[in-house]
């Protein structure tokens, strides 16, 4: 299994077809382009992280019943510096690389100069996101990269510091019905008061040649200043309802002092975060059509979050989902000499690690002030999370835990921002890579699974057949990498009622294990 995960992948820059077994369905028709890790050495030189591996993105395009799939590198600045010079050159998350020494003491103190504020890498290699009808290659830096759905070439880098004063900004952002894109971003220097910033790309943004940046047309929404300037929180992902965004200003946080220090230190990037266990966690709700913060103080205790399942809204409450954990140990779990390691000796030593928890947290948005002290806000009966008034007027958040041992979550995207009844994701039990993918019914708090011996799914994507009308009707795609050699990489469709098997198309070719993605309808690809 360990191999699988940090093996060097390849390009397969021509189509090719896959062979079906099953029936996949004649309506699906379209493209489910999907990101990740894909090249872990350079020459001689070794990543030291699976987050930092060069962008390898790969598609898989429904047609008629057909599966063909590609796969090409993001031709990043960051890999094109890298593959001329032979050797990995560009710092990343978990990989700090220093200067050659045979260089003069001018050029080694300059280009120390240059890595106290970083100019991060532009290897963008989490997720595919839209902004008006242009396709990015994206991480959490600054950078993204321009490609194009079909054909997977790099368009261009854009940077957001052009557009809007951000350094940092997530890899997930929330689409409206009307095709705005909603994301967040953070400002931490060199752009005034250190804020995070929730901003807006309009559908229409794009000009019709996909010359000009579709960030041309960015909106800021609103700022939220940080609660200490020196340990901003981290964060991977947001929520959103109908009118409101959700931020959680969670306890994980980036050390500002250490991030300028870190390349003088010997340290990386990831080594500035850090979790402070006995801080809280804050929610802010902040109205996405005026850009207004409630004022209320709404806090939980300290848990660590990479992904929001969905967020609505339910007679005057802010009903919230996500994924959380007891502590930050997960990013560690990912350096290449744990992931290396024998699976027996990987569980041994990872015997500590805070499984996922899927969690409902409830926020009341009419608060009587008159209300006793210690009273439960929530008047909803279909959930146990609390929210309790304290003598200082702020509210403290209990949440329903849902279900334990489930990451990488998707839904029916028709329902997001809507009260909804089920999500799915890959099952996390004794390792950071899934081996199960599930679907969870949030009213009968139940769950069914799809399993093979020796196989590795990705995130589960629901696509929704034509015309449907219930939640679960359509079918969850998953790319599927297995340690048996005799078992080729393929892509299986569920149907996402069953969740039986329908279909599974093998690829004639090597096939990485990814992260997240997003499926083009065919009619939007064009």
């Amino acid at each position: 299994m360990q191999s699988i995960i940090s093996r060097n992948g390849c390009e397969t820059p021509e189509p090719v077809k896959a062979e079906v077994k099953g029936s996949v369905p004649s309506w699906l028709q379209g493209t489910l382009l999907r990101n990740g890790p894909g090249l872990f050495s350079v020459g001689n030189s070794e990543y030291n992280h699976w987050f930092d591996g060069l962008s390898l993105i790969h598609s898989f395009t429904f047609s008629n019943g057909e599966v063909t799939y590609r796969s090409k590198f993001l031709k990043s600045d960051t890999y094109k510096r890298n593959i001329k010079a032979d050797k990995i050159v560009v710092s990343e998350f978990g990989t700090m690389i220093y200067p050659d020494p045979c260089k003069n003491i001018f050029s080694r103190a300059f280009t120390h100069l240059q890595n106290v504020i970083p100019d991060f890498t532009d290897n963008n290699l989490i997720n595919i996101i839209r902004y008006g009808q242009d396709y990015y290659a994206s991480s959490e830096v600054n950078y993204i990269n321009q490609i194009d759905p079909n054909t997977l070439e790099t368009i261009g880098r854009k940077n957001y510091r052009n557009h809007i004063a951000l350094n940092l900004a997530t890899a997930h952002p929330h689409y409206d019905e009307e095709g705005n894109t909603y994301n967040m971003g953070t400002a931490i220097i060199g752009f005034g008061q250190p804020k995070y910033m929730i901003f807006k790309v309009p559908a229409d943004a794009s000009d019709k040649n996909h010359k000009k940046s579709a960030l041309r047309k960015v909106q800021h929404i609103c700022s939220v200043p940080f609660r200490s300037s020196l340990f901003p929180s981290y964060f991977h992902s947001f929520g959103m309802t109908e009118n409101y965004i959700v931020f959680v200003e969670q306890p994980f946080k980036l050390d500002i002092v250490k991030l300028a220090t870190a390349y003088i230190r010997g340290v990386n990037w990831g080594g500035c975060l850090k979790f402070d266990q006995d801080d809280m966690t804050f929610f802010h709700i902040i109205n996405r059509k005026t850009g207004k913060k409630i004022s209320t103080c709404f806090h939980a205790d300290a848990l660590v979050v990479f992904h929001h399942i969905n967020a609505y809204e339910d007679d005057s409450h802010v009903v919230f989902d996500l994924i959380s954990y007891t502590d930050s140990n997960l990013y560690n779990m990912f350096y290449l000499e744990n992931i290396k390691k024998e699976t027996s000796n990987f569980i041994q030593s990872h015997k500590s690690f805070s499984p996922p928890s899927c969690q409902r947290f409830v926020i009341p948005l009419n608060i009587n002030k008159e209300s006793p002290r210690g009273s439960n806000l929530v008047t909803l009966t279909d959930t146990t999370a609390q929210a309790i008034l304290q003598e200082d007027g702020s509210i403290y958040c209990q949440p329903d835990t849902l279900f334990i041992g489930l990451e990488l979550p998707g839904i029916n995207y028709k329902f997001n921002a809507k009260k909804y009844r089920y999500f799915y994701g890959s099952r996390l039990e004794w390792s950071p890579h899934p081996n199960k993918i599930a679907k969870f019914d949030i009213v009968e708090r139940k769950h069914v699974e799809w399993v093979q011996k020796d196989c590795y799914p990705s995130e589960p994507v629901f696509v929704a057949s034509p015309g449907a009308v219930e939640e679960d009707d359509g079918v969850i795609l998953s790319s599927i990498v297995s340690a048996d050699p005799s078992i080729s990489p393929f892509m299986l469709v569920l149907d996402a009622k069953t969740f039986e098997e329908i279909a599974r198309a093998s690829i004639p070719t090597t096939v990485h294990m990814d992260l997240h993605g997003l499926f083009i309808p065919a009619a939007d690809s064009s």
